[in-house]
């Protein structure tokens, strides 16, 4: 099957800013990346829901990279990050179906796991968070939180919408990690994370796929430019060696990262800002449609033993099989 073929780079918002050139492995937005757009999405919330999720900042930021560690050892989790959507052809957002029973009609079930399932799993993981609030079950409300941003964060990434996921089609093999995690390692601290109040939204379905959709079309620019900019920068200059706790690694020169991120005028904070403002909207939709459960009661209670003992089975599982070929968009 096809998702055997995207093993590494699914997660380039992920474990975050380790070695980022052609042929290592990189994952997405790096873990910093998926921890700041959950983190700041809390500041989105109205009174009435800020109060709980502040209680529970440091979960539901530590947490924000629980998909990316469960790809290692949970069959089916790949796909869940990324939707290969050039694979259906030119007119693809015209062709594929936009409902999931629909979609599994027409291409089978295996077909669409093989291609990548992003937009569905963020409307799979809105109806267990909204029937979360309704049984005012801390312990899911955090959980499918904190994993709805993960799948958020991930489909506002254009290199998680295409085959041509990490430039292997075009010579560009390492731009997945160079724009998910050397650009915001290099930029973050001057970004805006402060993107105002979440936004009440009509259809979860729909506002995922126009996250896939608008960031489809930003493939051909995040790919377009990085080439130009290759072919006009000096070769002896695109690389730099930095030292990363005892080792000296070679990664993207400050320099050509920069430059790259002027040339795509700064897409990659605007992708992430919308990250945060599209996870705060999701939370806040939920709690609507739940009928506003009273969530102060519910910050006083603790996480059950339940929920940390899965949490520490699903760690040891990542921390033994993270050295083994995961699966997702392989490099």
């Amino acid at each position: 099957m096809k998702f055997l073929k995207h093993i590494l780079i699914i997660c380039s918002f992920s474990i975050g800013l380790f070695i980022l050139l052609p042929n290592q492995e990189s994952h997405s937005w790096g873990f910093y990346g998926h921890k700041r757009i959950n983190r700041m999405a809390v500041f989105t919330l109205p009174p009435e829901m800020i109060t709980f999720y502040k209680q529970h900042i440091e979960f539901i930021t530590n947490h924000a990279v629980d998909p990316d560690k469960r790809r290692y050892g949970v069959e089916g989790e790949a796909p869940r990050h990324y939707i290969d959507i050039d694979h259906y052809g030119d007119h693809a957002f015209d062709s594929v179906p936009k409902y999931w029973k629909q979609a599994i009609a027409k291409y089978t079930e295996d077909t669409l796991m093989a291609y990548g399932i992003v937009p569905w799993q963020i409307e799979k993981h809105y109806y267990k968070l909204l029937n979360a609030f309704k049984d005012e079950n801390i312990d899911r409300i955090l959980q499918y939180s904190t994993e709805i941003g993960h799948y958020i964060g991930d489909a506002h990434v254009p290199l998680h919408t295409t085959e041509n996921y990490n430039g292997q089609l075009t010579g560009q093999r390492g731009i997945h990690g160079f724009w998910e995690s050397r650009i915001p390692e290099t930029k973050a601290e001057d970004y805006d994370y402060f993107v105002g109040r979440a936004q009440y939204i009509e259809s979860p379905i729909k506002t995922a796929w126009s996250i896939v959709y608008a960031s489809h079309l930003a493939v051909d620019s995040v790919l377009k430019f990085e080439a130009l900019l290759n072919s006009n920068f000096p070769s002896d200059q695109k690389y730099a060696y930095e030292n990363r706790g005892n080792v000296m690694q070679k990664v993207y020169s400050s320099e050509y990262t920069i430059r790259y991120d002027l040339m795509i005028k700064g897409q990659v904070e605007r992708r992430m800002r919308e990250s945060i403002m599209i996870v705060g909207s999701m939370w806040y939709t939920a709690w609507v449609n739940a009928g506003k459960p009273n969530l102060e009661k519910l910050g006083k209670q603790e996480l059950s033993d339940s929920l940390k003992n899965v949490l520490a089975k699903d760690e040891a599982l990542y921390l033994e099989q993270k050295n083994k070929s995961a699966k997702g968009h392989e490099d």
